[in-house]
């Protein structure tokens, strides 16, 4: 043991909630203090997509006049699970890259695996907000369009789930991927994610197109949009809501393991 190591082991720990806590409330502070580019970044995108094929294409009279209270449910999932998976994939690449600012957390007396889990946490916060801030905006672009006061709680179960899933498909790109590589992996990625995610349509209503219903259902993003069609429009088709909330369980689980391995890897690297 060197007379570092001796140093180490004599210096009092903080228990480990209390650094885990500390680094969370750490990254928490940082993103209050840039909240107006985090709403900027993470708003008009789907705000467009909103005034685009829900506004606009309604009144052209291209689709129907409910077609408001599909989408809606369907870009609120997708924002928060592009939320969470941008906010956890993106300055995870950074942190690895050729500065190894991810060294001030492995620094931190946790064990690398809870590094990783505060990652996926914070990727979450930041969706979880990223979807909800998309609600009151939604009512707004699509002003035809109401939702239930009541589905506000569940529907906010839904989007912390879906924006879990979502950060722990970050962490697994962003511990897979070299910091070169992530433009091109993102574009790779994303696209078809957004576009078979359901978000635009209801799943049960592709019976006409079984091979792209098949290629739906491999998406965790269907099962957020169809969740969240399922507390928000429930008159709507929608798959079982206990089938939605175990399939983003199982994803966000088995993603979550396989990014904090990852993690683990890359950190020791």
């Amino acid at each position: 043991m060197t007379i570092i190591d001796e140093a180490r082991a004599a210096t009092p720990r903080p228990p480990v909630a209390r650094s885990f806590a500390a680094i969370l409330t750490r990254d928490l502070v940082v993103t209050w203090r840039e909240l107006p580019a985090f709403l900027t970044q993470v708003v008009l995108q789907p705000l467009f997509i909103l005034f685009v094929f829900g506004t606009v294409l309604g009144d052209l009279g291209y689709v129907g006049g409910d077609f408001g209270a599909v989408l809606l449910p369907g870009v609120i999932a997708l924002n928060a699970f592009v939320g969470g998976l941008q906010n956890t994939a993106l300055p995870l690449t950074l942190d690895f890259s050729y500065s190894r600012e991810i060294e001030d957390r492995l620094l931190a007396p946790l064990p690398i695996w809870l590094v990783a889990v505060e990652k996926i946490l914070f990727g979450t916060v930041r969706g979880l907000l990223a979807g909800a801030v998309m609600i009151p905006l939604g009512l707004l672009v699509l002003p035809g369009t109401e939702i239930a006061l009541a589905s506000v709680p569940p529907a906010l179960l839904v989007m912390a789930l879906g924006a879990f899933v979502g950060s722990a498909i970050g962490m697994t790109l962003g511990t897979a991927v070299s910091p070169r590589g992530i433009n091109t992996v993102f574009a790779m990625v994303l696209t078809p994610l957004m576009f078979t995610g359901a978000t635009q349509f209801p799943w049960p209503q592709l019976e006409r197109l079984p091979w792209f219903q098949v290629v739906c259902a491999l998406n965790p993003l269907t099962y957020v949009s169809e969740a969240m069609r399922a507390v928000m429009v429930p008159q709507i088709p929608h798959l079982a809501f206990w089938l939605c909330l175990l399939v983003m369980a199982v994803a966000g689980a088995g993603f979550a393991v396989a990014g904090a391995l990852g993690f683990g890897r890359r950190a020791l690297d």
